[in-house]
């Protein structure tokens, strides 16, 4: 969830709304629908307490969404050059680390934006041990089909799926 970004070293937080945003672990463009309006709810408040101009609010949300989908974009940037981009830019290889089915890995790479707060927090990780070709992608209590590949099982996969163990943000 984009707007709580900035809370993600808040564990007992964010596990409270883990369960809104486990469906959208693999696109940019897969939202869970409560995410959706918790989302606006959270933004409008901040827009109508702030007042900042209608342009700079659209320019926030394309530059949001257009970094979202960026880096959760199935995209191959060459190395040396990918290497060079994660100092600026949070790139597709940089945050697919983050979702990886390995709990150490899954607590890394948070940002999708300003590659800065990672090194800073001490959660950036440059390269997965299997590399990303290997790297499975998802949580590994998450595989069933039904669940995980139709809309109805995605919808109500944060209502009837614990996490179990996995506790998001804490280093084992």
């Amino acid at each position: 969830m984009s707007c709580f970004t900035p809370c993600l070293s808040c564990g007992d937080y964010i596990a409270c709304i883990t369960p809104i945003w486990t469906t959208t672990s693999t696109t940019g463009a897969r939202f869970h629908p409560i995410e959706i309006l918790l989302s606006m709810g959270i933004k409008l408040a901040v827009v109508m307490a702030l007042g900042p101009p209608a342009v700079a609010v659209l320019v926030f949300e394309v530059l949001l969404n257009a970094t979202a989908m960026f880096n959760h974009g199935n995209i191959r940037i060459p190395e040396g050059i990918d290497r060079v981009l994660r100092w600026f830019v949070v790139t597709p290889d940089m945050h697919r680390v983050h979702h990886s089915i390995h709990a150490p890995l899954t607590n890394a790479n948070f940002g999708f934006n300003l590659p800065w707060w990672d090194r800073v927090m001490g959660t950036y990780v440059a390269q997965p041990p299997e590399g990303h070709a290997e790297m499975a992608i998802g949580l590994d209590g998450f595989r069933d089909p039904k669940q995980v590949d139709t809309l109805p099982g995605m919808l109500e996969l944060p209502f009837v799926r614990h996490l179990g163990d996995y506790a998001i943000n804490r280093r084992q």
